[in-house]
């Protein structure tokens, strides 16, 4: 076994994929923090704030997308397992300097693994969801920086991006 390979836990012994048995893990509080951005014109992030989109309330449906991403994760990424969430917040804020939307996706349980994919995955949807939304005022939209920011509990504990960087 190669030494990259035996930090992959979604590859067995001999390379071929298969879910992590995590029957044996101990329960505890896990929360995942991911974020992302929108960068469009300032017209566009104006048109938004002001709730005259031609689709409606785009941060609100955003917001609603990306817990319903949470939730379905399981069916979207390959590998991961069903997980009862406890809790899933989107927070969505406007940046003037960007321009755009900032995106933050809080997903926690108490279980046997982690919600890292399920924040990214929120975070993911949202953005995707603001792009639909505003697209036909700004097609030149950038969905950027998607990226875990933080996480806590299970058996690698606590881990934070700004932490990481400063490395």
């Amino acid at each position: 076994m190669t030494a990259t390979r035996s930090k992959l836990t979604h590859l067995d012994e001999t390379g071929a994929a298969h879910m992590v048995d995590v029957g044996s893990k101990a329960e505890t509080e896990r929360v995942a923090v991911a974020g992302g951005s929108v960068k469009m014109r300032a017209e566009t992030l104006d048109l938004i704030r002001s709730g005259n989109a031609a689709k409606g309330d785009v941060i609100g449906t955003a917001r609603i997308a990306g817990i319903m991403a949470a939730k379905k994760t399981h069916e979207l990424i390959p590998l991961c397992h069903p997980l009862l969430l406890s809790k899933i917040s989107i927070d969505v804020e406007a940046d003037e300097a960007l321009p755009g939307l900032h995106v933050i996706a809080t997903v926690k349980l108490t279980g046997k693994t982690g919600v890292e994919m399920e924040a990214l995955t929120a975070v993911s949807v949202a953005c995707l969801t603001i792009y639909d939304m505003a697209k036909a005022a700004d097609k030149a939209m950038i969905i950027q920086d998607i990226r875990l920011l933080q996480k806590s509990g299970g058996k690698s504990g606590n881990w934070s991006a700004n932490a990481a960087s400063e490395k």
